[in-house]
């Protein structure tokens, strides 16, 4: 590929310092953001005091004693507490050991970046400029974007890009839209580099992500995918992207603790990498793949990663490689999100089982069995646990300030790591989001379970 030399136009990524923000931030929540880390923790002691006035604790476990229900609640209880305690436990000490890979003075791979698009407007155009930006040169890059039949101005804004950077932007259109999975197919088809990148039209990447994404790849010929830092692009837009910008960086401790044993179980679209020899062969099984009988389109990256992993290769995460997405701000945008998360957790996680038994690599087999069998018993823990509290508040409703205490407590502890990480007082957010996720997104894990075979994108 010829060097080339794009014109220079305004980086679309956040830059300021700290935790990077959206250019745009709403006015009003900045306003009320003061406030709400004040608040928060007054709030939390509040409960604390309430809860150990109104005897919450010990009346409640006095009450359990003295009914025939006694040895159910308990136990239900006492296994979930345990349970996520010893998975969390387990996971600190392996997210306490990890490092991302620095950067490697070995020669750099040829890449083909693609990105899938519908109908994603302006935005593509964004994504573009900052992955024909990015500090990676440019003799060994290849960008590849599919319209996947877009039905508003996103080609145009596609023909914007390719324009702007003549013989490094290649472009396709599909007639009419056929998936992402369809799109990216497409792309990785046409693709010519050595390692292969994912990125979202909805995203944008740090002019050093793609240098640090190949880190891992040129230290680790084992490694058949990399998967980048998610980060929320409009977190300081509404109160919504507040929340999930903290569960975002939540991520990081998941993906950190997995990368330990190599098993990273989901290169996300928004920003991954896959070494070329690993991906191809799988290609036309992924793009075929089928669940009881019904085709997958949607989470096609969990579901690459499960033929990386079956294959032999491993998988890991790179802190370094930093990429900014949009999410929905609004319940009903979150929720039809998580949804489909959700039924391709479920899916592919019944998938890792058909697997993780067998002797499908070398080396790191045995506590990739222990992470999927604890996430299983974790979600259907939380819905039981969250109804027998619901029968407990009417035998007994002042478990309710327990209840608020201990999910304070709770998220304060998980929000740890986000302290740790990101040193600023943002962590309030996800104290509101444990609330917020508890009593208004329970829902969502029994219906995905009983609607795993439902096809619809949801959100596109």
């Amino acid at each position: 590929m010829a060097s080339l030399k794009p014109q220079v136009i305004s980086r679309p990524w956040p830059t300021q310092t700290g935790f990077s923000r959206r250019l745009c931030t709403s006015p009003g929540l900045h306003r009320l953001d003061p406030a709400v880390k004040i608040v928060i923790p007054v709030l939390l002691l509040v409960l604390l005091l309430l809860a150990l006035e109104c005897g919450s604790f010990q009346d409640y476990l006095n009450l359990l004693r003295s009914r025939t229900y006694t040895a159910f609640l308990p136990a239900l209880g006492a296994g979930y507490t345990l349970l996520m305690l010893f998975l969390q436990g387990l996971r600190t000490v392996l997210w306490a050991c990890y490092r991302p890979y620095p950067p490697s003075a070995a020669p750099l791979p040829s890449i083909t970046v693609v990105i899938p698009a519908f109908n994603e407007g302006k935005m593509v155009e964004m994504a573009l400029n900052s992955v024909a930006q990015a500090d990676y040169p440019k003799g060994l890059l290849e960008i590849i974007c599919v319209d996947d039949g877009s039905t508003d101005d996103t080609w145009d804004f596609i023909g914007q890009a390719r324009q702007r950077f003549p013989g490094l932007i290649r472009t396709m259109r599909f007639p009419e839209n056929r998936g992402k999975k369809a799109a990216l197919y497409a792309g990785f088809q046409a693709a010519r580099g050595e390692v292969l990148v994912t990125v979202d039209s909805d995203s944008v990447i740090e002019p050093d992500a793609l240098r640090h994404l190949m880190a891992p790849l040129q230290a680790d010929r084992t490694l058949g995918a990399v998967a980048g830092n998610v980060k929320v692009y409009n977190r300081h837009q509404s109160l919504m992207g507040k929340m999930q910008g903290v569960r975002f960086v939540n991520l990081d401790f998941l993906r950190a603790s997995q990368s330990l044993y190599k098993t990273v179980i989901c290169t996300p679209g928004s920003l991954s990498a896959y070494r070329r020899e690993a991906l191809m062969p799988n290609l036309t099984a992924w793009l075929n793949q089928t669940f009881w009988g019904a085709p997958c389109p949607h989470s096609e990256d969990r579901a690459l990663t499960n033929f990386i992993l079956r294959s032999g290769y491993y998988t890991y995460y790179q802190r370094s490689a930093v990429v900014y997405t949009l999410v929905p701000e609004t319940y009903a945008g979150v929720c039809r999100m998580y949804l489909r998360w959700e039924r391709g957790n479920v899916r592919e996680s019944w998938v890792m089982l058909g697997y993780l038994f067998t002797r499908y690599r070398e080396r790191y087999r045995f506590l990739p069995i222990v992470e999927c069998l604890l996430t299983q018993l974790e979600g259907p823990l939380t819905f039981f646990s969250f109804g027998a509290l619901l029968f407990s508040l009417t035998v007994y409703p002042a478990i309710l300030l327990k209840l608020l205490l201990l999910l304070g407590i709770m998220s304060c502890l998980g929000l740890i790591y986000y302290l740790w990480l990101e040193r600023d007082l943002e962590f309030v957010y996800g104290v509101i989001y444990s609330y917020y996720a508890f009593f208004f997104l329970q829902w969502i894990y029994p219906y995905a379970l009983f609607t795993v075979r439902d096809r619809r994108w949801l959100t596109r």
